[in-house]
């Protein structure tokens, strides 16, 4: 047997998984759209029910499965649910008390508004330079540190 082929092998091997380890690291989320959807412990409307998923709540998509998908919540929480409640829409929900949505993506611009923990906000623009444009339901717009909301 050649262990120099075999070691090779191994180790290219496992570069190509790295790569694809370090390849699936982008989170992708959606929310659930218009109604609210029910949670699952499981793919199947035979689960457990575990949770009510209102409108517009953010999610980070895990896995899709036929016509389901596993999420994970703001809290961390892992759940099923199916997939036509998601929208590509996508919302953030504050993690912070007392959030400060600023005029500009800058910690010296004047505050627009404030929102407390576990407000949805509207995702405007993609987070550039750890700030996100966002808009509340009331139609005010402006940017929150990203490290202030959960969702994107």
């Amino acid at each position: 047997m050649n262990f120099a082929r075999v070691a090779g092998s191994t180790a290219l091997l496992l570069a190509s998984l790295l790569g694809v380890a370090g390849s699936a690291q982008a989170l992708d989320f959606k929310s659930v759209g218009a109604a609210p959807v029910v949670l699952y412990d499981a793919p199947s409307e035979k689960g457990r029910r575990v949770a009510l998923a209102p409108r517009g709540m953010p999610v980070e998509v895990v896995l899709t499965y036929g016509e389901w998908t596993k999420v994970r919540d703001a809290s961390g929480d892992l759940s099923w649910l199916q997939s036509k409640g998601l929208v590509a829409k996508r919302n953030l929900q504050v993690s912070v008390a007392n959030a400060k949505i600023r005029t500009n993506p800058d910690d010296a611009a004047a505050v627009a508004f404030t929102a407390d923990k576990g407000v949805l906000l509207e995702l405007l623009d993609p987070v550039a330079s750890g700030w996100a444009k966002v808009r509340h339901r009331d139609g005010q717009t402006g940017y929150v540190k990203a490290a202030e909301v959960w969702g994107d």
